[in-house]
């Protein structure tokens, strides 16, 4: 048997519904104020680099935005796109699943708002690290845990109240501390995480869900409950967004967490933690303050 009811566990993502929601996007015509906001953020963050990056790889970033943004890099020699089928301006249509990047072929990888629907991103990243020169470069973003928390709560308290249980109607991301473990688990050094937190806000849930869709970004769970969603359950989760998430003027919240990962590959010349017990100087000495022994230690 074939298709996503057949998928194995742990492909928690349905790649062809994916697919499908990209060409939507398209036909639809896409919204772009999220890839156009962390495109210029991930250009200010490389342009604060002050190294060279020879030859370069943007992996699975949906449109042409980071592109733009990064053709003005002095320190970016040559930038190859591999991005979903649908982007039109790639050097390679590519998977994220399976960058198609040789052994220390790269400076640089970029990617901006892909990787959080890989299946197997300890994999990717892992690829990804293989792919880089020593004091290469991985600078990435993908959306964290709290991506649409309010519709995600909205839906829950819905369904339970109309249906009696519930359904995975929002995608899961990763927490920002567990993204933190795979790069250093990759084999990349000097990993650094941080986040950014952008609220948008709406006149009804139903204009939230139409920008989804209009970035490709409607459920693409192998786990999503195929039926039509309820009236009611509808209803219901308008009521419930409206009493929890509503500023005193009425529009209502939906927040999306940027989450940023960088890495580099390992070199000698990066700086490197101390081995336990090799310090040459005292803290208390670094002070210049008494220390004062706990009563039953040594002299």
């Amino acid at each position: 048997m074939s298709g996503p009811e057949s998928s194995a566990p742990h492909q928690i993502f349905d790649s062809r519904a994916l697919a499908a929601r990209r060409r939507r996007a398209l036909a639809l015509g896409p919204e772009t104020f999220l890839i156009d906001r962390v495109a210029e953020d991930l250009a200010d963050r490389l342009g604060a680099v002050s190294r060279q990056f020879a030859v370069a790889a943007d992996l699975g970033t949906p449109t042409a935005a980071l592109a733009r943004a990064l053709a003005a890099i002095p320190s970016i020699g040559r930038l190859f796109t591999f991005g979903p089928p649908e982007r039109v301006d790639n050097d390679a249509a590519a998977d994220p699943e399976l960058p198609p990047f040789g052994p220390a072929s790269l400076d640089l990888v970029v990617s901006a708002l892909a990787l959080q629907t890989v299946n197997d991103l300890p994999g990717a990243l892992a690829q990804i690290r293989r792919a880089l020169r020593p004091d290469g470069l991985l600078l990435a973003c993908l959306f964290g845990a709290g991506t649409l928390a309010e519709l995600r709560e909205a839906f829950a308290i819905a369904e339970s109240d109309t249906t009696g249980g519930i359904s995975p109607r929002v995608a899961p991301f990763a927490d920002l501390r567990d993204l933190g473990g795979l790069v250093q688990r990759a084999g990349l050094a000097l990993p650094v995480t941080d986040v950014d937190r952008v609220v948008v806000r709406y006149d009804h849930p139903l204009a939230l869900m139409a920008d989804l869709r209009r970035m490709g970004a409607a459920n693409p769970l192998n786990a999503r409950r195929r039926a039509p969603l309820r009236r009611a359950t509808l209803a219901r989760l308008f009521e419930v967004y409206a009493e929890r998430f509503a500023d005193p003027d009425g529009r209502l919240r939906a927040t999306f967490e940027i989450a940023w990962i960088s890495g580099w590959g390992p070199h000698d010349s990066q700086q490197k933690p101390l081995r336990p017990g090799s310090a040459k100087l005292r803290l208390a000495d670094a002070l210049k303050a008494a220390e004062h022994k706990l009563p039953g230690e040594g002299s």
